[in-house]
């Protein structure tokens, strides 16, 4: 009796293209936005593509969204406190 051909195995590192890393954006946001929330976005970009090389596709991609989610945090973080800075500004000159 002939047993049917086992299944070829998960693809290993290499298979595809990893998932975007979002470093130029984290990098922008880290200079013009807010430094400590650009930080952590800098942290999580720089690890998806090792950890695609190292065969950890599921983590590559959530190192992707976490780098993608804390970019997003210090682009908001910084317009808001731009937004602050600037109706302090106003009020402060309005005043003499």
């Amino acid at each position: 009796m002939a047993y049917p051909p086992a299944p070829p195995p998960p693809p290993t590192s290499g298979a595809g293209s990893p998932p975007p890393n979002h470093l130029a954006w984290a990098i922008a946001t880290t200079i013009l936005c807010c430094l400590p929330a650009g930080v952590v976005s800098i942290v999580y970009a720089a690890q998806v593509n090792s950890k695609w090389s190292a065969g950890d596709q599921a983590g590559a991609l959530k190192s992707s969204n976490n780098a993608k989610t804390w970019a997003i945090v210090s682009a908001v973080l910084g317009v808001v406190v731009g937004a602050i800075y600037f109706v302090i500004a106003l009020m402060g000159n309005s005043g003499s």
